[in-house]
């Protein structure tokens, strides 16, 4: 049994059973792939796939946990690698980052510009979709980028709060609301359109959870992920944008208006998700403390290290580089 044995396995599992998307995965050749998955079933005296023919149609049951043990060894494999090009002090690679697109545009390029000027050998890769997708992608990624209104968020992954934000509206200059003072309530906002984030049509979006609590149903006339897209569509007079704070900044339109988003609207956080038992890199750790520079790197290190328990100072309010 052998570690490309094993990670050929989750390839082919992760890649919906098609040998040939996973060889692609692993940059291997179809018949290679074939050739050592038969190898290890051979060795384990049984199949770990379910067949018609020449095809493969699932997991079979004695595949589960060799499945589960194999992810298992190749993250200890890949913890191993990278403690030792942390202790040759190796500071070149890849850094795979999952992120939301308002992260991805508005929060990360000063600080990933900062790091790739201090660690020149490494390249970046951003995988950037909606909170719920983002997490999928955890194992994959040295670290996620998700947000919340105040809770922590459900992840098998060690969560580190780095900044707080709240919403804003932006909206035509001629919109009622901004006759109503630069924080409408929530009953005021109820009275018209609005275009937000996807997560918003969510039952347990705590803007689904705000409205309701004030007893009125928000008018939501359309959702997209990104802040961009929301800008544009507000421009058609299609309704309010409720987008994040750092979205729009300290910007000045002469056709569009920034109003503070209701008081009632919870505060957000966003939280740097890392999977459990996961090593990371050096500049991986140095983009983390770029987002947080609050917390301490040295008590960073220990807690993801399990030597030190998850007591995170209070996160700052966000606020745009520079």
């Amino acid at each position: 049994m052998t570690l490309t044995q094993l990670r050929y396995l989750v390839a082919i599992a992760d890649s919906g059973f098609n040998i040939t998307q996973a060889a692609e995965r692993v940059h291997a050749t179809q018949p290679g792939l074939s050739k050592q998955l038969k190898q290890l079933e051979d060795e384990l005296g049984f199949q770990l796939f379910r067949r018609k023919g020449r095809s493969l149609l699932g997991v079979a049951p004695a595949g589960v946990k060799v499945i589960e043990h194999a992810r298992r060894i190749l993250a200890e494999a890949a913890n191993i690698r990278s403690y030792a090009a942390n202790e040759r002090g190796e500071y070149r690679g890849r850094l795979l980052l999952a992120t939301t697109h308002t992260q991805a545009r508005y929060v990360l390029p000063q600080v990933i510009a900062d790091v790739t000027q201090r660690y020149s050998e490494i390249s970046v890769d951003l995988f950037v979709a909606g909170d719920s997708e983002v997490l999928t992608k955890l194992d994959e990624s040295d670290f996620a980028l998700v947000s919340s209104a105040g809770s922590v968020p459900e992840t098998n992954g060690l969560a580190i709060p780095l900044f707080r934000w709240r919403r804003v509206l932006l909206v035509p200059k001629d919109h009622p609301l901004t006759r109503l003072g630069d924080a409408p309530s929530i009953v005021d906002l109820a009275h018209y359109p609005m275009i937000s984030y996807e997560s918003s049509n969510l039952p347990e979006s705590s803007l689904q959870r705000t409205f309701a609590a004030a007893g009125v149903t928000p008018q939501i006339a359309m959702t997209a992920r990104d802040a961009n897209l929301i800008e544009t569509y507000v421009r058609t007079g299609l309704g309010a944008g409720l987008l994040a704070e750092m979205a729009v900044g300290g910007r000045v339109d002469d056709d569009l208006r920034v109003l503070q988003a209701p008081l009632e609207l919870p505060e957000c956080i966003t939280w740097a998700i890392v999977p459990r038992g996961k090593v990371l890199r050096e500049y991986a750790l140095a983009l983390l403390n770029g987002l947080a520079p609050q917390i301490d790197p040295r008590d960073l290190r220990r807690i993801l290290e399990g030597n030190q328990p998850p007591l995170w100072p209070e996160p700052p309010r966000w606020k745009a580089a520079g």
